[in-house]
């Protein structure tokens, strides 16, 4: 029992995973041969719990997470976050807009900023349909994919609902097979203990 629960963790674990996505995909997180960060993004189909990757020499370049008007003006002074490791993991864990800038002058009014925007939930009045699904695909290239997107959002609880009915039918088995050693008349083509 103690093993199923184990191995029902782990496997959920990995089913919540996001995806990583490396801002500029080969070119990284620089201002040289002005990458198109807007046109990126586009590219991308963003959801709660995905990595954001930058990857940029640290002696140049640094990420600056800003608010929506710094973002647009490029200020650089009140950052909401600083990353400078030059290798940068940064877990969206909400929806909306998340504004990053790099704040070497000059770098943000040369282009060298992103905006990382995760789509609120759509919300449905009870009892009016739900729209149906649609699917975005994204242009072929470097860490592109093609996401489902349902009136739910695109979350993936499938494979939740399914753990929890393979963990239901594991615990409902073991009960039966111990209710056996008990007394309880059981159906012998479910429980075998070696006598028939």
């Amino acid at each position: 029992m103690t093993t199923s629960l184990a191995i029902l963790m782990m496997m959920m674990a990995l089913s919540s995973g996001g995806e990583v996505y490396k801002v500029g995909d080969s070119d990284g997180w620089t201002e040289l041969g002005s990458p198109n960060y807007t046109a990126w993004t586009v590219s991308k189909t963003f959801q709660v719990g995905d990595i954001i990757l930058f990857e940029y020499k640290n002696s140049f370049h640094d990420v600056l997470e800003v608010s929506k008007e710094d973002y647009k003006s490029c200020n650089v002074n009140s950052p909401l976050a600083s990353y400078t490791s030059g290798n940068d993991s940064v877990p969206i864990n909400r929806r909306g807009h998340h504004f990053f800038v790099c704040g070497k002058p000059g770098h943000c009014h040369d282009g060298q900023k992103v905006d990382i925007r995760i789509p609120k939930l759509e919300t449905t009045i009870l009892g009016s349909p739900s729209p149906a699904p649609t699917s975005v695909s994204a242009p072929t290239g470097t860490n592109t994919r093609i996401r489902k997107l349902s009136s739910a959002g695109g979350l993936r609880l499938w494979p939740l609902v399914a753990l929890l009915a393979i963990l239901v039918s594991i615990v409902l088995f073991l009960c039966l097979c111990q209710a056996e050693a008990y007394g309880v008349a059981v159906n012998p083509i479910w429980c075998r203990n070696g006598s028939t």
